[in-house]
Formats: C-alpha cells, structure tokens, sequence
C-alpha cells in the first residue's frame, strides 16, 4: 500500500512538473563588431534532440512578447531561440525610437541577414536542437527577418509571419527560399501596402515557393499582441480570433514540416 502511494506520488510529481520544465536562459553572441543578448527556451522534461523554432521580435526589441511566444513554443516540445536584431537587448518604448532601430537593421540587407542568420547558427549549436529541423517564426518587423533569413538559401523548413511587411525579392532571392512560408495577415492591416502583398505573392508563386496567405478579417496591426492596445496607436490592436487562428495553421504548418 505504502508503495502503491509512493508510486503514485511520483506520477502526481512528474505531472506536475511538466509544466514546469520549461527553462530559459540568456544567450550572449556577436555579429559584426555587436553584441546581442537572446533568449533560449526548453524543455527541460523533454529527452533527445527536437525540432528548434527562431522567435523575431517586432519593432520594439526583444520584448515580453516575443519571448512568451518562445516559452509556448517550448511547452510544445520544440527549442524556441527569441533573437535579439538590435543588440544589447534594446527594447523601445516610444514608436520613434522603435522606427529608428528598426530602419537602422533594415538599411543594410546583408547585415540584417547576417543577424538573423547568426541567432540561427545560436539555436542549431543548441544540444537540444535538431538542426535539420529549424524553422522561424517573427511579428511585424520580426516577420520580415525570418522572410529575410529564409531568402538567404538558410536552411529552414518553415516560416510563419505574423501582421508583416512584406519584402520585395529579386527572382533569385525567391528561389534561395527552402521553407515552407506561411504569412498571418491582417485584412485591415493599413500598413501594408496592397500592392507590397500583390509583388510578394507573385514573386513566392515565380520561384515556386509553397505559400499559405492568410487574411483575418477584422484584424489590424499587431493583432497577435495582448498588450497592443495599450499604446494607443491607430491601427494596432489585439484581436482574439485572429491571434488564435494564426496561431493553430502555425502550429499545423510545423507538424507538417517536421514530419520525417
């Protein structure tokens, strides 16, 4: 009897811990001369190697946001790297100073990519990580680095935008993308230019890339952000359906593109 309840308090224990298991920790690396401070999640309950998720921030910096994101992906069993683009962990509270980093990254392409490209190399050296299946997940300004890393030939199976800018490519930049690509777009996303998404599907459908576009009625910029609303900006605001939606086709797009 005494070791039928041990047992089962050992059961109850492991239950309980494993929403728990989840750990963090914050990763130092360098780009060209700068120091970035990102942030690694995982499961500490999990055994082997598991698929890793790259997490890019929006225009604010490395947020509360955007590591909460990193820690859903862990309780889903995946290695979630939140990236830092701006260095130092910069974060931003007004939206000038938040539109002058994020242009300042935009600027020069290649060094953008090479950010992006090196929170990569952070999670595939992961030991937790399976390097042959990385994907990368980004928010606003983060949603156009992980099209930005994809175009560079990086070697990630999917990637799923949330409320995007989306990039104008060159045929060849197009044809350099592996993943599978997925982009969460507001309808009423005022933004986004209509012709920036007409030039950006064109050029997936040219070189063929696999691309699920989809729009969300109702929603407008920002829309996976609970907190949006509270900067009283016209134009960004949460919307519950919309963050739910987008959230399940990705959940959906990384079981499809992680089956062996």
């Amino acid at each position: 009897m005494t070791r039928m309840l041990v047992a089962v308090a050992v059961i109850a224990g492991l239950g309980g811990s494993g929403m728990a298991a989840v750990k963090s920790k914050k990763v130092e690396y360098k780009y060209d001369g700068v120091t970035f401070a990102g942030e690694l999640y995982w499961d500490d309950a999990g055994t082997g190697k598991r698929p890793g998720v790259l997490v890019f921030h929006e225009w604010w910096g490395l947020d509360a946001h955007a590591k909460a994101k990193a820690e859903e992906l862990a309780k889903l069993g995946y290695v979630a790297f939140a990236a830092d683009m701006y260095g130092d962990g910069k974060v931003a509270e007004h939206p000038t100073d938040a539109g002058k980093m994020a242009t300042a990254v935009r600027a020069n392409v290649d060094v953008w990519r090479g950010r992006a490209k090196e929170a990569l190399k952070v999670l595939t050296a992961d030991e937790h990580v399976d390097a042959t299946k990385v994907a990368a997940i980004g928010y606003c300004f983060g949603g156009t680095t992980a099209i930005q890393l994809a175009a560079s030939g990086a070697d990630v199976k999917a990637v799923s935008t949330f409320h995007a800018a989306l990039p104008k490519l060159k045929d060849d930049e197009a044809k350099a993308i592996k993943a599978k690509v997925l982009v969460n777009h507001g309808a009423d996303d005022k933004f986004i230019p209509a012709e920036a998404i007409a030039a950006f599907q064109k050029a997936m459908a040219d070189a063929k890339v696999s691309l699920d576009f989809r729009e969300y009625k109702g929603a407008v910029h920002s829309f996976t952000v609970k907190t949006a609303d509270e900067k009283k900006l016209d134009g960004m605001k949460y919307d519950k359906d919309a963050d739910e939606k987008s959230w399940s086709a990705t959940k959906t797009l990384f079981a499809e593109a992680f089956k062996k």
